[in-house]
């Protein structure tokens, strides 16, 4: 039976699900949520897994939840077989989402109508400046690398593209900080990424800043 993803093309964890099908030519299906235009699909994800977070993998009939599982699940070869490599890809792994992703999603919260009528300017600011500390620890350690764990492609590069997509649309990286910005062009021009971004373009009209005019 073919793997099923569940999830939408504008969703930053469901990209990083994408990622490793595409790196490995994996096939699957993708089900698309996305509201009333899909409800069949909608319906299934949540039969599977009434917790109702995307993205969801199914292998024949059995639900994977998370996305850096379905990352290793579909790709294991991106987690390396060296203990120290692979802490640090691991790790890696929850900086790009806990640290980058959540505070960009803190901001984005902030101006989506049906959850705050009103930003808060404060959360916005605080989150901000989280996403600055973070940069600067990225931009340290990533210097000197050819992607974010070292020479090769990893989980950890699998979650540091949308999240450093998103990242940079609320809270621009500085110039000052070239090899972090260096490795968001390196990391989103990847052939399963840049796929990740062609495939979200239509839909970049819901993102409620205002998508910039760039990437």
């Amino acid at each position: 039976m073919t793997l099923q993803l569940y999830g939408h093309p504008f969703s930053s964890y469901t990209w990083k699900a994408l990622i490793p099908f595409y790196e490995t030519g994996t096939p699957f299906e993708f089900r698309n949520i996305s509201g009333d235009q899909h409800p069949e699909n909608e319906a299934a994800f949540l039969a599977h897994w009434q917790v109702g977070k995307f993205p969801l993998l199914v292998d024949d009939g059995v639900p994977v939840m998370e996305s850096s599982i379905i990352v290793e699940y579909v790709a294991p070869g991106l987690i390396p077989a060296d203990k120290d490599a692979a802490h640090e890809v691991r790790m890696l792994d929850r900086i790009f989402d806990s640290h980058v992703m959540t505070p960009a999603q803190a901001v984005v919260a902030e101006h989506l109508p049906f959850l705050t009528p009103k930003p808060d300017e404060a959360r916005v600011v605080r989150a901000r400046e989280a996403l600055g500390k973070v940069y600067r620890w990225l931009d340290a350690r990533l210097a000197g690398r050819v992607w974010a764990a070292g020479d090769y492609f990893t989980l950890a590069d699998c979650a540091a593209a949308p999240s450093l997509f998103y990242a940079d649309w609320v809270h621009e990286i500085p110039a000052s900080l070239a090899t972090l910005r260096a490795y968001r062009a390196h990391v989103l021009a990847r052939p399963s990424v840049a796929r990740c971004v062609e495939e979200a373009r239509p839909y970049r009209h819901y993102f409620p800043l205002g998508a910039p005019d760039r990437d």
